[in-house]
């Protein structure tokens, strides 16, 4: 655990740095990140004990003791099982409870420390987003860092336009505890501003707005957050966030909505292009066009044989056919309009797909998010058995080659986990079998451990198989001389 918050402080270390926020701030976000940090944890703890203590026993022949006195290798291990799978159990409760109310905890605060702590949003030397805007400045000093210094501001229109520039030499962010808003107080400074007009010689007429001030006051509403409460409920409710029940129902509300979107737009596509038309048949009609053929087919027999019917074949055969009806130049009009609708309704079905992308990557995660806490809570047990027959295997305990062996099949067994997981975020593959690849990998190879414990036989012996192998070839060369 100490390692891994060791990472976590690296890689969250640009939302504190250098933002005015106290050590117990930080402290406590890293205490609710020790859940979270679980998930990584606990399988390479529960690896790395089983070698070290098993190992220990082979390597002071603590097993070769038990093996006389006619306890076997399944026994000796028994109670340790018995603690697994009872471990294996609290984890999934501890993954289904604890976990997702700590990640709603790391959310709130790195979503609610700019809000509570304004100048923290705000970087110096580059852009940051800034309650709708985006603002650079060049350096921060004062309590709280609440002044400014060459401060620029681009806020964007309705269409994502950058419309409005507005630079300062010096600014002020002033904010309340019982106050809703946060007013930013510009000095020394220009306001530039492009009109957005209908009529294009209005645009000649007044291209933009520029103005110089002395003092400019822009009120920004802040949510309400009470004091210094950092951990406030946003109301937003992740994957990570869920548990179990919650989880089944959004990802069958999730499934559901999805079909929908994708059975409109599909219809909407169809009558677009103008294919796949609905026909509903009337039956009663049907009945009685059936009926009248039968009658007419009764009149043509009873008619005398010196007259003739003439049936003529409909020359229309395909599309080709149908356009060399219509002359050149509306031969030209057909294909362009063609054209044009084809390259509209790929145009359509582009953007609705990096849409549906995103709401199968949601619908991915979710599923991904149910399947790994069961998958958490089993890995600790099958590590377990990959870890303890190892350990009596190699007979060696102590910090060294077993801690070497613990964290190479980790690495395998994270590194495959974590290619799974953002496979299946892509469709690539099935969200479930992203989440259970890495703990499926490791079962067949703690049956295959766990055997030749129990035989008390060593790892695959390469001397042996080169014997083999030249075994093989002698019995070639006999062959042929024969």
């Amino acid at each position: 655990m100490f390692i891994f918050i060791f990472q976590a402080i690296w890689l969250f270390i640009d939302d504190f740095a250098g933002k005015g926020l106290d050590i117990g701030i930080i402290s406590k976000f890293f205490v609710y990140m020790m859940p979270s940090l679980t998930e990584k944890v606990l399988p390479l703890t529960v690896l790395l004990s089983s070698i070290l203590t098993f190992g220990s026993f082979a390597e002071n022949y603590e097993f070769a003791a038990m093996k006389a006195s006619g306890i076997s290798l399944q026994r000796s291990m028994l109670v340790l099982i018995i603690f697994v799978t009872l471990l294996g159990g609290v984890t999934f409760y501890f993954a289904n409870s604890v976990i997702p109310a700590s990640e709603q905890k790391i959310y709130n605060m790195r979503k609610n420390i700019a809000k509570v702590k304004p100048a923290a949003a705000i970087e110096e030397g580059v852009f940051s987003d800034f309650e709708g805007m985006s603002i650079k400045v060049d350096s921060k000093h004062g309590e709280k860092d609440r002044f400014l210094n060459n401060v620029i501001i681009h806020r964007k229109s309705a269409t994502q336009v950058n419309t409005t520039v507005t630079k300062a030499k010096t600014g002020e962010l002033i904010s309340s505890e019982d106050s809703e808003l946060i007013q930013l107080v510009l000095r020394d400074g220009h306001h530039y501003e492009d009109l957005t007009v209908k009529n294009g010689r209005d645009k000649l007429k007044y291209p933009f707005i520029k103005g110089e001030f002395e003092i400019y006051r822009m009120n920004i509403e802040a949510p309400q957050i009470g004091g210094e409460d950092l951990e406030a409920d946003g109301g937003v409710s992740t994957d990570k966030m869920k548990s179990v029940g919650r989880l089944t129902k959004d990802i069958d509300s999730l499934r559901k909505d999805n079909l929908k979107i994708v059975h409109a737009f599909s219809k909407n596509i169809s009558h677009r292009a103008g294919a796949f038309p609905v026909i509903k048949v009337d039956t009663a009609k049907t009945n009685i066009d059936k009926k009248l053929v039968a009658i007419d087919s009764t009149n043509l027999l009873r008619q005398p044989n010196n007259i003739e019917t003439k049936v003529t074949n409909d020359s229309i055969n395909n599309i080709t056919d149908v356009v060399e009806l219509y002359d050149e130049w509306q031969k030209v009009q057909l294909y362009s309009s063609a054209k044009n609708t084809v390259t509209n309704i790929l145009s359509s079905i582009k953007g609705k797909r990096e849409e549906l992308d995103k709401r199968y990557e949601i619908y991915n995660r979710h599923i991904l998010s149910l399947h790994k806490k069961y998958a958490l809570a089993l890995s600790c047990i099958i590590l377990f058995f990959v870890g303890a027959p190892l350990g009596a295997i190699i007979r060696k305990g102590g910090i060294g080659l077993p801690l070497v062996i613990a964290v190479l099949l980790f690495l395998v067994y994270y590194f495959l986990g974590v290619f799974a997981e953002n496979y299946a975020k892509q469709s690539n593959i099935h969200p479930i079998l992203g989440a259970w690849l890495s703990t499926i990998i490791m079962l067949p190879l703690s049956i295959f451990l766990t055997k030749r414990a129990t035989a008390d036989k060593g790892m695959i012996n390469f001397g042996n198989a080169f014997d083999y192998i030249k075994k093989l070839f002698r019995k070639k060369k006999e062959i042929k001389v024969t």
